[in-house]
């Protein structure tokens, strides 16, 4: 669409406007750029933004937005009358356009049963429950996703005007990882290493054996006090390596928010990580990111989900399959096993050299 006909659909000035992106934290940081341009094009109207709970930290505090509305299909919105009431509650709101930067159907019959009379999304998952319609080629991977959701916004007569990820950062996030940095006497001046051995799912999650060796290596080079994060459910890989490291790191897996994150990952020198939604935070507070890759479907290559600061290094491996099998691979994940510790390592020497 060219910014022209862009143009000629801000004909109506919307003055309630939600949006809406009900998956993953690291997507819905990756639609922050999307919350400023709606802002940027709309000074004066009430902006709102639809997250799960697990995201509702990404969104909370930014400034360029009105209110957070969260919606839990998995306890507060489980049944049918609890979605009935929050149908209801979206009706109250009196929003008059919706956009909607992921396409499911649940999301689309909410908001279309909430009679937002303007539904900007992508023609995918009961697409004809939204009044424009916007072809949906995600599954290509052939652009970043920060700009799958700008060009969206083109069909709601917006035009953005940047890329920059924005993750506020909570006072008692601050106040709390201080304390815990004070407790095991992590200074200012000292090389925080963080390690992410998590992901979504074993087509992303490179070894906890490698991730150790790392960390060993980092440790004897730049005296670098390492920390692990993670969710609760990927604890046992920081675990392992804790083991392998014989204790001499700091794990802080499954205890920590999402807030705690941002607060740990401001303060490290680099942060080395799976593709998981940290690696967009971290891009958020400007932390150097190595990321380690392995499927190469180009919905899920680092084209569309890498990280995009300046000083980002990527390492992904195409070893010839010709169909990805993800968590059903039938190679041993040969993708993630091509990237080695040292070349992991070398990416380390590379950023802290520039620091």
């Amino acid at each position: 669409m060219s910014k022209t006909e862009s143009l000629k659909l801000k004909a109506k000035s919307y003055k309630r406007i939600l949006i809406v992106r009900m998956d993953r934290i690291g997507d819905v940081l990756l639609s922050t750029p999307a919350i400023k341009a709606v802002r940027d094009s709309y000074p004066d109207s009430y902006i709102a933004f639809m997250v799960r709970p697990y995201a509702r930290e990404i969104v909370e505090g930014n400034s360029y937005l009105n209110e957070v509305i969260v919606y839990d299909k998995d306890f507060a919105q489980r049944g049918l009358f609890d979605n009935i009431r929050f149908i209801k509650m979206l009706r109250r709101k009196h929003f008059d356009l919706a956009i909607i930067l992921h396409p499911t159907t649940r999301t689309h019959l909410l908001v279309f049963l909430a009679g937002i009379p303007v539904r900007v999304g992508y023609d995918f998952k009961w697409g004809f429950l939204l009044t424009r319609k916007v072809p949906h080629t995600k599954q290509f991977g052939l652009k970043h996703e920060i700009d799958y959701s700008l060009d969206l916004l083109k069909y709601a007569g917006i035009e953005a005007a940047g890329k920059t990820l924005y993750m506020p950062i909570k006072e008692d996030a601050e106040k709390n990882i201080a304390s815990i940095f004070s407790d095991n006497k992590i200074n200012n001046g000292d090389t925080v290493i963080v390690i992410n051995p998590g992901a979504s799912c074993p087509s992303k999650r490179w070894s906890a054996e490698r991730f150790a060796k790392v960390a060993k290596r980092l440790t004897e080079k730049y005296s670098a006090k390492i920390i692990l994060i993670s969710d609760p459910k990927d604890k046992v890989f920081c675990d392992k390596i804790t083991s392998i490291l014989d204790g001499k790191c700091l794990n802080l897996a499954g205890k920590t928010s999402v807030g705690d994150v941002a607060s740990i990952l401001k303060r490290a020198k680099l942060f080395i990580s799976n593709d998981s939604g940290p690696v967009h935070i971290a891009c958020a507070v400007g932390t150097p990111v190595i990321a380690i890759f392995g499927r190469s479907d180009r919905g899920l290559s680092p084209k569309r989900w890498g990280p995009t600061g300046r000083r980002d290094i990527i390492l992904h491996k195409d070893v010839g399959c010709a169909t990805c099998l993800a968590h059903n691979c039938k190679t041993g994940f040969r993708c993630l096993d091509a990237v080695t510790a040292d070349e992991v390592i070398a990416a380390a020497d590379e950023l802290l050299a520039r620091i």
